[in-house]
């Protein structure tokens, strides 16, 4: 089948390309009487939307969300909700001169592979903007989470190798790329500003944590809790790693080290992020990702073009220097959404 589609009881489907008329999600699934607006859902997109750093593009969409059915009287009705996002700033001239290359770093070369076809405006469905969808979605399995008092949040915890020291989550809002360490935010402010007078792009590391979350969601062997987080943010297209709790550290430590002893009044360390066996154990949710430097630069590469033939390309046009901070709320949303669906899987069951 069509890898559009996400989710079991909660379900998502998402559609639209770059420069397309626009990109939607319909969500299947979502229970009644969910209070929920329009106005919820533009909270979460607005976190996406360019412009917020100097290492957004320079694309300029409003964003709006406008929601389609579902929804009756300001809670859901229990029936599909559509999201439809119009496309308002989508320029094509740019790409034009790539349309017989492909790009280094981008999906041009395996779409063509697969399909025989692609949409080269922007990078089509491939394109972070398909995103956007996600981020609405996410806003609907937030609504669900915020009755059982589960919360999401992410933040950055490296950005071209300026790493943060500290967690200080009271001031993720008050920098521009969404750091739990103001000094850090500062260094990384110039590091993205030296990159992009380069012409290149840099990556980092977006840290999730979830508080709140109950004991029991996930399920045995294939759908582990700790699989599905995997699996939805490995989805999203510059993430290129995923751990949880420990994560790749957990590999040079003894047993003795990486166990969390369990106490009367719960667990004294958190070495397992949360999740045992696939299962929540009732303690924060600890996700790290770690995301690529943006595969269009202005620094020439080497490529072929679709005949096979050698050549040279600079990517020019509205990109971003990082996904970060941008796809901070996207790893929000697609945690929200592991979450929605397992929360309404462990209901069934009880």
């Amino acid at each position: 089948m069509p890898g559009n589609s996400f989710g079991k009881l909660f379900r998502i489907t998402t559609w639209g390309e770059s420069h397309g008329k626009g990109v939607g999600v319909v969500v299947d699934g979502c229970p009644p009487k969910i209070p929920l607006d329009e106005e919820i859902i533009q909270n979460m997109l607005d976190r996406r939307r360019p412009g917020s750093s100097p290492a957004s593009t320079g694309r300029k969409e409003p964003d709006r969300a406008i929601i389609m059915s579902g929804l009756f009287e300001g809670v859901t009705t229990g029936t599909p909700i559509m999201i439809m996002i119009y496309n308002k700033d989508a320029d094509s001239r740019a790409y034009e001169k790539y349309a017989e290359l492909f790009r280094p770093g981008h999906g041009d070369i395996t779409y063509m592979a697969k399909y025989g076809i692609r949409d080269w405006r922007g990078g089509g469905r491939a394109s972070a903007r398909e995103t956007v969808a996600r981020v609405a979605a996410g806003a609907v399995a937030r609504a669900i989470l915020d009755r059982g008092k589960i919360k999401v949040v992410a933040y950055t915890i490296e950005l071209g190798e300026v790493k943060a020291k500290k967690r200080d989550l009271g001031v993720i809002d008050r920098n521009m790329f969404c750091s739990p360490d103001m000094a850090a935010a500062e260094k990384m402010e110039k590091r993205v500003i030296s990159v992009k007078k380069e012409g290149d792009s840099i990556g980092g590391i977006v840290e999730i944590l979830v508080k709140g979350s109950p004991h029991g969601l996930g399920e045995p062997v294939f759908d582990k809790l700790d699989a599905d987080l995997a699996k939805a943010l490995m989805s999203i297209g510059a993430v290129k790693g995923v751990e949880i709790g420990s994560g790749f550290k957990a590999a040079a430590m003894k047993g003795s080290e990486n166990n969390d002893p369990i106490t009367p009044r719960g667990f004294s360390t958190n070495n397992a992020g949360g999740i045992l066996a696939g299962i929540s154990n009732g303690d924060d949710i600890i996700i790290r990702v770690s995301v690529k430097p943006i595969p269009s630069i202005r620094i020439e590469q080497g490529t072929i073009d679709r005949s096979g033939n050698p050549t040279t390309i600079s990517t020019k046009g509205r990109h971003d220097i990082s996904a970060i901070p941008r796809i901070n709320v996207v790893c929000e949303a697609m945690v929200s959404l592991v979450l929605a669906d397992h929360l309404l899987r462990q209901r069934a069951i009880q």
